[in-house]
């Protein structure tokens, strides 16, 4: 059983050729959850990581990961110590594929805070992560 926000909507399809193989986000989730590790996890939060938490620090490569594969928009939550916690949109259905970070936290998805890929991947450091998450799920579609 799913955990992740968004685990029981209706399925999102990828929009990508190089990811037809993909057939929704809860198979997304299943095989990044294979490719999610401390060294893709936000440095911060890498002492924390574990593969109990696997989603620990994962939000915006694996947002924007998500979008790639289904297209969409990537929208953010924002979190009491400043930042945004980040999620997706593909044709009105939400889903949150880090969302089990946050244990029983209720986050309020509402879509009023856009994110873009420029403005995130601007730090290197984190375009590095994305890089690292996406040829990971590359390697295992092989």
């Amino acid at each position: 059983m799913y955990k992740f926000y968004g685990a029981e909507t209706p399925a999102v399809t990828p929009v990508a050729e190089e990811y037809k193989s993909i057939a929704d986000q809860r198979q997304l989730y299943d095989l990044l959850k294979k490719v999610w590790s401390a060294d893709t996890c936000a440095p911060r939060l890498r002492a924390e990581w574990s593969k109990q938490n696997p989603t620990l620090g994962q939000c915006s490569i694996t947002s924007f990961l998500a979008q790639d594969v289904f297209g969409g928009e990537v929208y953010g939550v924002p979190l009491a110590g400043g930042g945004f916690h980040c999620y997706n949109v593909v044709n009105g259905i939400r889903f949150d594929l880090t969302s089990e970070q946050f244990g029983e936290e209720k986050l309020v998805y509402d879509e009023r805070f856009p994110q873009s890929r420029e403005e995130h991947f601007t730090d290197e450091e984190k375009f590095a992560r994305y890089k690292k998450l996406r040829d990971g799920l590359k390697e295992l579609l092989k």
